[in-house]
């Protein structure tokens, strides 16, 4: 298979490695984008973390509550520009598109677009979308949604930077007061913050650890060539805990910590003595905007070459 340079550069941008690496890299998968980052690890030229991709799309994440609180939904709505993203309108109708996905069904956004708008039931909600389009005048596209629900306790919710971020936390409690909603919302802006992929190591399954295992197994004998298997298990499990630490949210160390050495997890609980409470963070949902979407270059050169070629 054919290197291009374009996917070069896109596995450059995912892991922070040299041009000829990822170049290797590549080559040596041919083409395939995450055994190439997977390779570029065992080698030692990457990062630890795989970037979900790269967060160049525009628009806005938006989150709707039910007036119990118990339920809610975070919305990703796109834009081609962050100008439209700004606009009044558009938030407008995010905001909208949320109240709908609050109250919806649909399980999946196929079923979800073909449902009747509520703002106007003489359209289905990708009707809507398509007259939205001609008014703002800009393509857009409702990409996600997901609902939570707790029977016993609370979600809180959180936006970030305008709507670039946003986080839904379910919170299980007896007791739900002030200084339990302020420690949700403590920990909805930790989630914001340090993206974690995982509420607890609960989560993670099997097959995570066991890749994981392998790749720093054949990155830590790269290192360490004459060290003996205990060494090397011992490299390889140090390197799993201090990874699930980053990527556990209850495992992560609270930002707000006054020792700086206090976990999440250790927050919630003590929070929970103070009040009284048996608390648990059930799960979190976090949407930033663009996630995983490449965003169209634009080429100048090309594009008036391209131009004066048609005339």
């Amino acid at each position: 298979m054919a290197i291009s340079a374009t996917m070069v550069k896109e596995l450059r941008e995912m892991t922070g490695a040299g041009m000829m690496d990822c170049k290797k890299a590549l080559a040596a998968t041919d083409g395939d984008m995450d055994k190439a980052v997977d390779f570029l690890r065992e080698k030692g030229l990457a990062g630890a973390e795989k970037k979900a991709g790269r967060i160049a799309a525009e628009g806005i994440v938006v989150t709707a509550l039910s007036e119990d609180e118990k339920k809610a939904v975070v919305v990703e709505v796109n834009a081609e520009t962050d100008f439209v993203a700004k606009n009044e309108k558009f938030r407008t109708y995010a905001a909208d598109v949320a109240s709908q996905a609050l109250k919806t069904t649909a399980a999946d956004m196929d079923a979800f677009m073909a449902e009747t708008w509520e703002k106007d039931p003489s359209l289905t909600v990708k009707e809507a979308l398509s007259t939205q389009i001609s008014i703002i005048g800009e393509n857009m596209n409702i990409r996600r949604f997901e609902q939570v629900e707790v029977a016993d306790g609370f979600v809180s919710s959180y936006i970030h930077a305008g709507g670039k971020i946003g986080v839904l936390v379910v919170v299980e409690s007896d007791v739900v007061n002030d200084a339990v909603k302020e420690m949700a919302k403590n920990v909805a802006m930790q989630a914001a913050a340090l993206k974690p992929q995982f509420t607890s190591r609960d989560e993670v399954s099997a097959d995570y650890i066991e890749k994981e295992k392998e790749i720093l197994t054949a990155a830590a004998k790269n290192e360490k060539p004459d060290a003996n298997d205990k060494i090397i298990s011992g490299m390889v499990m140090g390197r799993i805990n201090k990874e699930l630490k980053e990527i556990c949210l209850l495992d992560q160390v609270y930002v707000k910590a006054e020792d700086g050495k206090q976990s999440v997890d250790q927050y919630v609980k003590a929070v929970a003595k103070e009040n009284g409470a048996n608390i648990k963070v059930k799960k979190f949902v976090r949407f930033e905007t663009g996630e995983g979407l490449a965003k169209k270059e634009e080429n100048f050169a090309e594009e008036v070459a391209k131009q004066m070629g048609a005339m």
